[in-house]
Order: structure tokens, then sequence, then C-alpha cells
């Protein structure tokens, strides 16, 4: 283990600034959820430079490649490659030239460290006992996520065991460290959009009108008590109205229609059902009773992320291993949410947190900011685990 472990290191600290000059040019040409073009021919080139030539296309962008002998168990190792529409803020010289559109979550690290880890894994592809499957995967911030679109597609088939890896980047922790929890870690999202309507008219005579101002108020509160009273105080729960707005107006008009939109995130599938269910009986309540209509429309997002527990505690020891135990930190329950939950509902899969932030704390911007970055010596963790994990199996 300690000679694989060497090895492994050797390599990482070999390619260290190729990996970063990828993971710079992913972050310079930014594209987003579904439009990847760009960056699905660079990966590519990035493959055949290897010597990979064994790779398949899906869902217009995604990319599969293979290393091993595919009669072996699988293992998938998956990266998403899609930005975020932020206008980026940092003055570096591998700034976004793409206005407008920002790799703020990391996927250009998660690509990297994929392009790396593969570069280690094809040069030990006889010593495998799995078959590698490597995931380049679009539109993972952008219903209805190109991992549902992937599964759809074929991702999975050919029997036999198969398992997953993923990870991502995670400010709260310093680059070097990683972070593991097992079972359910990730919550499901879903969106509300809702148009109440009612009778506009002048501000001063609101007897003749049917103002859906108060009426959007009330069901706001009203709903805000389904989760502090219809839901188990033991479920996190959370439901958020992050936009409302009418259309014209002025201090002494009334308008005919205000739409909200909103979110709606838990970790558990039936709860997640009835509370779809009470939204709806709500909101129709609250505009009868005031003679207004109500157009709800819950878009359903992204189920929970399940981390497996046994294959989890395997990685985490691998990542022990690996990293030492004091680098390896148990880490809590998230309410964002994550496409690669797809996956954990069809395989067992284990979804891991990468440090990001350097010991004298400069890279502390959250994620979907526009002043996220990273320490690139992440990327000696990133590749180097995720190329051990795949090894060891």
């Amino acid at each position: 283990m300690d000679r694989l472990i060497s090895k492994i290191t050797g390599l990482v600290e070999a390619n260290h600034h190729q990996v970063v000059g990828i993971r710079r040019h992913l972050h310079k040409h930014p594209e987003l959820s579904f439009q990847e073009h760009e960056t699905s021919a660079y990966v590519q080139e990035q493959l055949k430079a290897m010597g990979i030539n064994d790779y398949r296309i899906m869902v217009n962008t995604g990319i599969v490649a293979t290393i091993g002998n595919p009669s072996k168990p699988r293992i998938y190792l998956r990266a998403d490659m899609d930005a975020l529409p932020i206008t980026e803020a940092n003055t570096v010289d591998y700034c976004s030239v793409n206005k407008g559109v920002m790799h703020a979550c990391g996927h250009d690290v998660h690509t990297a460290t994929l392009l790396g880890a593969m570069k280690i894994l094809k040069s030990m592809e006889s010593e495998l006992n799995h078959c590698i499957y490597c995931v380049f995967q679009p539109g993972e911030e952008l219903l209805p996520g190109g991992a549902s679109l992937m599964i759809k597609d074929g991702l999975f088939q050919g029997g036999g065991q198969a398992r997953m890896i993923g990870n991502h980047v995670h400010p709260p922790l310093k680059a070097g460290q990683v972070g593991f929890k097992s079972g359910i870690y990730m919550a499901s999202a879903d969106e509300i959009y809702l148009d109440v309507i009612g009778k506009g008219g002048h501000g001063a005579i609101p007897h003749q009108c049917i103002d859906p101002l108060p009426i959007v108020a009330e069901i706001i509160t009203s709903l805000q008590t389904l989760v502090s009273r219809n839901a188990n105080p033991s479920m996190p729960t959370v439901l958020t109205f992050g936009k409302i707005n009418s259309d014209g107006g002025a201090t002494n008009i009334i308008p005919s229609k205000i739409s909200l939109a909103g979110t709606f995130r838990t970790f558990d599938e039936e709860w997640r059902q009835e509370a779809h269910q009470l939204i709806r009986q709500r909101v129709e309540s609250v505009c009868t009773a005031h003679g207004a209509e109500a157009n709800l429309e819950i878009r359903v997002g992204y189920p929970s992320l399940y981390n497996d527990p046994k294959f989890t505690d395997v990685c985490q020891q691998g990542a022990i291993e690996y990293l030492g135990k004091d680098q390896v930190i148990d880490i809590p329950l998230r309410t964002t949410s994550e496409d690669f939950a797809y996956y954990s509902q069809e395989v067992s899969s284990c979804f891991y947190r990468i440090g990001t932030d350097s010991a004298d704390g400069h890279y502390q911007s959250s994620v979907h900011t526009p002043t996220f970055n990273v320490d690139e010596d992440c990327l000696l963790t990133s590749v180097g685990l995720m190329a051990y994990l795949a090894v060891r199996g």
C-alpha cells in the first residue's frame, strides 16, 4: 500500500503543473449548462493526448471514457463541466473571457482533477482490478440535470457490479483536507413558481380591486408554518421564496398579478411529496378565500443525495491511508443540492468534499460568488486521492 501511495504521489507531483494549466484554461473559457461545446472538445483533445481513444459522447457534450478491461467490475469517476451565469470579479490572468459566465462552483477544478487522475490511471492500466469509466458530465447547474439525462442515455448499461465516486470543491476546508458524510448528505431541491392573479386598479380605491399583494403575503406566511408545524422537527426542511415581482406599478397602483419564485428542500422523499400537496392546498385555499386565481408550478428537481455507508467507509478509509487521519474530516448534512444524487439513487456511490482554502484564509469566498477561487494546491489532493480510490477499488 505504501508503495502504491508513493507511486501515485510522485506522478501527481510530476503532472501538477500540467493539471493547473488545464484548470486555468477551463476557468478562462467557461460555458453554461448544456452549452459546453468548446469544453467538451478540449477534454477530448486531452484524452487523445493521453492515448485514450475509447470514449463515447453522451447528451451532446458529455463524454464517457474507459480505462481498463470492461469485463472487470466497474468504477465510475465523475466530473461536471458547466459554469454559472456570473460575471467574474477576480483579477487573475486566467479570469473568464466569456462575459457573464464564470466557473464559480469549481467545475473547472473537477474536470481538471478527473483528467489528471486519468493520466495516472492510464499509466497503471495493467495493474487495475476494475474497469474505470470516466464521466465528464454537462449541465449540473440546470434542471433536469445532466446526470439524469446520462442515466437515461444508458450510462450504467452493462450489468454487473458498479460503484461511483464524485467530489466537489469546499472553501470551508483547507487545501489538503477532504470531507466525508455517510448516508443522507445533500437535500432534494424543487423549484416553486406562483402567479397570484387579482384585479388591479387605483390604490386609492382598493375596495374595487382584488389586491394580490396581501394575498401573496398571507401565502408566504402560511407556507412558512408548513415547515414549522407540519415537517418533522428531526427532518431538516427549507422553504424559501427568493423572488417576488409585479409588472409595472407605482405607489398608487394595485397590480393585477404578482409572481413569486422559490425553492423547497428536504431529505425525505415521502415528506417531499406530501409537502408538495400541502403547498398546492394552501395556495389554492388562500386565493379562493380572497377571490383571486393561482397558477402554481412545482418543478421537481434533484433528489436527495445518498452516500452508500459501506462504500463511503471504504473511500474514507482510503483517504485516511492516502492523506493521513488528520486531513480527513467528518462533515454535516447540507441543504444545498447536487445532481450527483441521481447517480446515488442508481448505484453505490460516494460523494466527498475537497478543501480549497489556503493556510492564510485567502480563498474563503463561497461558491456561486463572483470572487470564488481556489488554492491550486488542492489539485494535488484531488487528483491523487481520486486516482488512489480508483486503483484501490
